[in-house]
């Protein structure tokens, strides 16, 4: 498309008797959005020579004086021409002379020079030649001429710029003016979900950057930590979106999950804080907790107890177990994981509406149930039963009550494969894409107040913006 437009451009730019261009869009017939441009062509009572276009015979005449020029400096600059290739000096045939090119070009022009005038048209040009983008190109041209020759012929013009300076350099070779010439155009296709994410991303403060809605697009990771011992290849990060005081929306946590007594929560007032490795308090776990499934909501940290199928609430100011209830049900210890393992059975998740558990049963056979949790009581006010097998996803989190999956654990392009919307209990496949950076998923998070996935990549703590679109 650019192409086209530096094209039409440089059409107009050729002769002072060149009309201005007239530029409009529609739809063609399969309904794909065009552009079509009109320029002016002469108009010839005749052709009273009947040799020919004066137009272009003078035109050639240029060219043949400034090609005898071209070969006359090449050859006495030692060889980096056609003459001097002969006389010794060393050609890439991939990359031809200035030249040559122009020979190339413009050798098509020389042959149909002797073409009588409108040849095949009658004695009479139309009025106006259109030309579409993406289309078959103007309906009318002079023969022998293209605009993509010309292109070639104005680049290989810019050759002489090379040579040393002197008053015996030529000057650079413009053509004759012409009143009309065909000009080339191509179309470029672009896939709705590439205009989404750049729509979006050139869009700050509108409304998808607030609000509920659909996940639409997941940017690249931004690596915010890295855990320096083998105890912290899989594990957990996270804010708190509803802080409570003293805690800031900038205070992080962070649990290392590799060992049998996972009991240490990790403080750190900032997330620079936490990418320097030295937390400002370490509060120990009255009970160790499983797997990488907690979240830290309300001046609480969720969790599962180390082998139930319960979950815990922890108050982090009294730092004491202020709740606790079992999931009815609900597999542990390795009954439903995700696919990476981990014993990931009971997993913990944050967004606009609140805290939910997702888990899995016997008598869901293995699919995801996702149950809505008072965050004081932990009692289950809904629960939702999908048709997502969990073993079969990576991971999962909620968006605005929505349940979104991640198709691989070690892939590096996977992507977000399926929804469960739970305002309408349906579900949907999706293909947006998730890059694994660093090949080993064991954690995945919405923070609903900054807008991020947090996620937990073979030792590496990272983010990913997301975007959504309005509900």
């Amino acid at each position: 498309m650019a192409g086209a437009w530096l094209l039409l451009w440089g059409a107009l730019a050729l002769g002072s008797r060149a009309e201005t261009a007239f530029l409009r869009r529609g739809d063609d017939s399969t309904g794909r959005c065009t552009y079509s441009f009109t320029v002016a062509s002469p108009v010839e009572a005749g052709c009273p020579d009947g040799g020919g276009v004066p137009e272009l015979r003078a035109e050639l005449a240029a060219l043949a004086a400034r090609l005898s020029r071209l070969e006359s400096r090449e050859r006495g600059a030692g060889g980096s021409g056609p003459r001097g290739a002969e006389a010794g000096g060393v050609r890439d045939p991939q990359h031809p002379a200035p030249a040559a090119r122009l020979e190339a070009a413009y050798g098509p022009h020389q042959r149909v020079a002797d073409v009588p005038c409108c040849s095949g048209m009658g004695h009479r040009a139309p009025d106006r030649g259109v030309g579409i983008l993406g289309g078959n190109g103007p309906a009318w041209s002079p023969p022998g001429w293209r605009g993509q020759a010309g292109a070639a012929v104005r680049e290989a013009g810019s050759a002489p710029a090379h040579a040393a300076p002197g008053p015996t350099a030529a000057p650079r070779w413009d053509p004759q003016p012409l009143a009309y010439q065909e000009l080339q155009s191509e179309r470029t296709e672009v896939p709705a979900s590439r205009l989404l994410e750049e729509t979006a991303l050139g869009r700050s403060g509108s409304e998808d950057s607030a609000g509920c809605g659909e996940l639409v697009w997941v940017g690249e990771p931004v690596v915010f930590g890295r855990a320096d011992s083998i105890a912290g290849k899989y594990g957990v990060w996270m804010k708190d979106p509803e802080p409570v005081p003293p805690f800031t929306r900038e205070t992080t946590w962070r649990v290392d999950t590799v060992g049998t007594e996972v009991r240490q929560l990790f403080q750190y007032e900032a997330p620079e804080q936490l990418a320097r490795g030295y937390p400002a308090k370490v509060h120990i776990l009255p009970r160790p907790l499983e797997s990488t499934g907690a979240v830290i909501y309300r001046g609480g940290l969720f969790f599962q107890p180390r082998r139930s199928r319960a979950v815990a609430r922890y108050d982090l100011r009294g730092e004491t177990v202020t709740a606790e209830r079992e999931i009815p049900g609900a597999g542990f210890h390795g009954q439903y994981p995700y696919s990476w393992g981990g014993y990931t059975d009971i997993d913990l998740a944050v967004d606009e509406t609140g805290l939910w558990v997702i888990y899995s049963t016997e008598k869901a056979r293995g699919a995801i149930v996702l149950s809505k949790l008072d965050p004081e009581t932990l009692e289950i006010q809904r629960t939702w039963e999908t048709n997502i097998r969990k073993r079969g996803v990576a991971n999962s989190f909620v968006i605005c009550g929505t349940l979104y999956t991640v198709s691989s654990y070690s892939a590096p392009n996977a992507t977000v494969n399926f929804a469960y919307d739970t305002a309408t209990s349906t579900s949907r496949a999706l293909s947006i894409p998730f890059e694994n950076r660093f090949r080993y998923l064991s954690m995945v998070d919405y923070n609903p107040a900054e807008r991020q996935l947090f996620a937990w990549d073979s030792f590496n703590m990272v983010t990913y913006p997301v975007r959504l679109s309005r509900a």
